[in-house]
């Protein structure tokens, strides 16, 4: 059951440092830490995410853009504007890409302060590092497979990043239930999100973009922000207040 113990470390790696670096850093910046710790940050999320490694300047920008955009013609995703979620995943590549590759005009409130490292970037999203992780994936399930239907695991360890951006900007916006009446549709996938270290709760983060815990019942345990908690504990990174409402 090695196979199996591989696919679920790299699903909660690729999904914590998606979750910590590249939505609660890059583009909410719900916490600051030091060019060196960002320098090995983007290191540690290409390891996890390996052939389906993401960008955080372009994760970065293009998610600020759903948040102002969110369930309109403009928004990089969403179930309201295309027919099934390869469509839309398809069309957020192509948003992704045109971002990250800056062939497209940004405005500069979705620029500001994104962390970015070019050469880093054009080597972690080049085809030689995505073909090289996914060598190595096979290798290992060659290596260690001890039954056929765990050979249906290896296409989830190429497409990770992708796999965990539709549960949340398809299904997220269709299931669940809701916390706060808002202009979009966004959704709350579970009351505990044991699957997505506390990305599910999709309504509350829409509320309350810029706060670190994305929970706010007392059931909604957010796996990342207690994770996030200790950092700062550690000073490893710093935790920005959050404003008191007046």
């Amino acid at each position: 059951m090695l196979v199996v113990l591989f696919v679920i470390v790299l699903w909660y790696g690729g999904l914590f440092f998606q979750s910590f670096f590249l939505h609660r850093y890059a583009a909410h910046q719900v916490f600051t830490m030091s060019k060196t710790m960002e320098r090995i940050t983007f290191v540690l999320t290409w390891i996890f995410q390996g052939s389906s490694y993401l960008s955080a300047y372009g994760y970065g920008i293009m998610h600020r853009m759903h948040h102002a955009y969110t369930d309109t013609n403009k928004d990089p995703h969403s179930p309201s504007h295309d027919p099934n979620l390869f469509a839309m995943m398809w069309r957020t590549k192509t948003i992704y890409q045109d971002i990250n590759k800056e062939r497209i005009a940004i405005d500069q409130r979705f620029t500001k302060n994104v962390p970015q490292w070019k050469s880093f970037d054009a080597f972690a999203s080049s085809r030689f590092s995505r073909l090289l992780w996914i060598g190595l994936y096979i290798l290992f399930f060659a290596l260690f497979v001890t039954a056929w239907w765990q050979w249906l695991l290896l296409p989830i360890t190429f497409l990770m990043a992708p796999i965990h951006g539709v549960i949340i900007n398809w299904f997220g916006h269709i299931y669940g239930y809701v916390n706060f009446q808002m202009k979009n549709t966004s959704k709350n996938l579970f009351r505990f999100d044991f699957l997505m270290m506390g990305e599910g709760y999709h309504n509350n983060h829409h509320k309350h973009a810029n706060r670190a815990n994305f929970g706010v019942k007392w059931y909604e345990i957010d796996i990342t922000y207690l994770i996030i908690r200790v950092l700062d504990a550690l000073g490893l990174i710093h935790l920005k207040p959050i404003p008191v409402k007046k």
